[in-house]
């Protein structure tokens, strides 16, 4: 597929860099125009693509250009609202990242919006992680049986610093349990195959960024949480989420247990196990270490982002739907919401509440 597609790039921050550095590596696409109203992100964007991108410091200008074929956005949380609203009147393909946008509410507007012919992907990446992915492809070949638990656990180190440190507030990211844990809700409901129907939450914020102040004000994210999530089959996830964890191993622990067996996944180890009942026992299973050869850019995402590239590419080529879209991008928001305020209100919360008002219903 060596067909050139144009890319733009909206938002050169961290990931806007590490989607150019993805881009860069797959024959065929070729990066016209970067814009960000940031001049440093925007310089080193400009380093990256070797000054053969044109620049710009507003999206509006970038998307009259007509320079570009699809798009990547990669800006602050509260932004994405605003700019997929004009990036689908303008009718260009688009990546967003994640969270698709910072409430369910937002999330239906651009729904709405996008109707059935606008092309969004939703960059929720960690599916294409090679274990991550492996263990998804044995569950849908019922190797474990109907899963009745998702356990994933990430044990991280803290947020990383952003341009004006807009990922310091819930009022800009969602919250942690938005801005972060969006990936780990999308798997939870792409392993069961199913919808949430409750979330209950416990968290706080008990160790980063209690001594820092921006204009005045002390960050609100989180930084640990435990969440559980009940589907409409009575299948459970659960989140074990810690920000101040980064002596550890495995970033991430994906374990799916079904009545036949167990799953599990490691991350960045990039080793899965297989336990099937009456074949293996505690302390023996089957391990294997996965590979995909496909990646040839492994970045910060152990090489998911690149993945997530070409199969977003192979999309535009062939006009396809998104495999990661709205609707993915909608729910892992929604649980993230239901989970941000059952810790607020010390309480359950069901989903259906944070559908209230979006038009949407499970």
């Amino acid at each position: 597929m060596t067909e050139e597609i144009r890319f733009g790039i909206v938002g050169t921050g961290m990931m806007g860099i590490e989607h150019i550095m993805n881009l860069q590596a797959i024959e065929g696409n070729v990066i016209k125009a970067i814009c960000d109203p940031n001049e440093k992100s925007l310089n080193t964007a400009r380093e990256v693509t070797n000054g053969e991108a044109e620049c710009f410091t507003n999206h509006e200008e970038l998307l009259a250009s007509g320079k570009v074929d699809a798009l990547v956005v990669a800006t602050p949380n509260m932004t994405h609202t605003e700019i997929l609203l004009d990036v689908i009147e303008a009718k260009i393909p688009v990546m967003i990242e994640k969270p698709l946008c910072t409430t369910t509410s937002d999330c239906a507007k651009i729904i709405s919006a996008a109707g059935e012919k606008a092309m969004v992907w939703v960059g929720l990446e960690y599916r294409y992680m090679p274990a991550v992915s492996e263990l998804i492809k044995r569950v849908n070949e019922g190797l474990v049986g109907s899963v009745r638990m998702v356990s994933i656990r990430e044990h991280r180190f803290p947020f990383l610093e952003k341009v004006d440190n807009w990922n310091r507030f819930n009022s800009n990211t969602g919250g942690t349990l938005v801005e972060k844990c969006c990936h780990f809700f999308d798997l939870m409901n792409l392993i069961t195959g199913d919808l949430p129907v409750r979330v209950m939450a416990s968290g706080g914020q008990d160790v980063n960024h209690l001594d820092e102040k921006y204009e005045g004000l002390t960050p609100d994210i989180l930084d640990n949480a435990y969440v559980i999530v009940e589907f409409d089959s009575g299948s459970r996830g659960m989140l074990d989420l810690c920000m101040f964890a980064e002596a550890t191993k495995n970033q991430e622990e994906i374990s799916v247990v079904g009545d036949l067996g167990k799953l599990e996944a490691l991350v960045p180890e990039s080793v899965m196990r297989a336990g099937i009942r009456g074949k293996h026992w505690i302390g023996s299973v089957d391990e294997y270490h996965s590979e995909n050869p496909e990646i040839l850019h492994e970045g910060t995402h152990s090489g998911s982002s690149y993945i997530e590239h070409l199969r977003f590419r192979e999309a535009l080529l062939k006009g396809s739907r998104p495999e990661v879209g709205l609707t993915e991008g909608f729910w892992s928001v929604a649980v993230g919401e239901a989970a941000q305020l059952s810790i607020e209100r010390k309480s359950i919360v069901e989903i259906d509440e944070v559908l209230e008002g979006t038009g949407i219903s499970r």
